[in-house]
């Protein structure tokens, strides 16, 4: 029963480590926009050497308001690299509307919050198991631990089936040479650790359960 746990409780472990960088981290995807490399996350894009926030409203940053469609600022003055950059995701941006693709980051970010969440406090009760008291029998700590688990692995997938569908029907169209980056794998990677932390601690649920029917009352 305890080597289930422990084993458990390494995956959880390592998953919600994993959850917390993949949530954090700005490399779910990368791509060329114009010939430059740019790469996003759940919270901020990058183009080129600057990163903006996914809020921000496109093209109002100072400098570079509507002029940017004729490579100028509203200034007249000549835009860098960067700022053609910014302005080329504006225009794609607005062609497709805001609306959408913010709706879209917020759930993802909505779900990887939830189960980073149900992760942590899936640690908690599976370290809280090993001190199972005989007053808790109606709660199981073990069982508790699981469900906690596979809850944070359902808002993984939820998450990485959300970010993964408007990827490619809608980014990934729109932007050549894209593919999923680091931060995206780490997330699947998360989703099967924290799945065999449920498995190991639903074991070790299931050995105690067996232990305590066959004990002789």
């Amino acid at each position: 029963m305890y080597s289930f746990m422990s084993g458990g409780l390494f995956c959880a472990w390592v998953g919600t480590i994993l959850l917390v960088v993949a949530t954090a981290t700005d490399h779910w995807m990368q791509y060329r926009l114009s010939g430059s490399f740019a790469h996003q996350g759940l919270w901020r894009y990058c183009l080129g050497s600057k990163c903006y926030l996914q809020t921000d409203s496109i093209g109002e940053t100072a400098g570079q308001g509507l002029g940017c469609a004729w490579g100028q600022s509203p200034a007249g003055q000549n835009l860098t690299a960067e700022g053609h950059l910014f302005c080329r995701w504006r225009t794609l941006w607005l062609r497709e509307g805001k609306g959408p693709t913010q709706a879209y980051w917020n759930a993802t970010r909505a779900f990887m919050i939830l189960s980073s969440l149900s992760a942590t406090s899936g640690i908690i009760m599976g370290i809280l198991a090993f001190a199972q008291q005989p007053t808790f029998t109606r709660v199981s700590r073990p069982f508790s631990a699981g469900i906690m688990f596979f809850a944070s692995t359902l808002f993984i997938l939820l998450a990485l089936a959300i970010y993964t569908g408007v990827t490619v029907s809608f980014l990934g169209r729109r932007f050549g040479d894209w593919r999923f980056s680091w931060s995206y794998i780490l997330g699947w990677v998360a989703l099967l650790m924290t799945f065999f932390a449920g498995i190991f601690y639903m074991c070790a649920y299931r050995m105690h359960e067996c232990r305590r029917l066959s004990t002789p009352r």
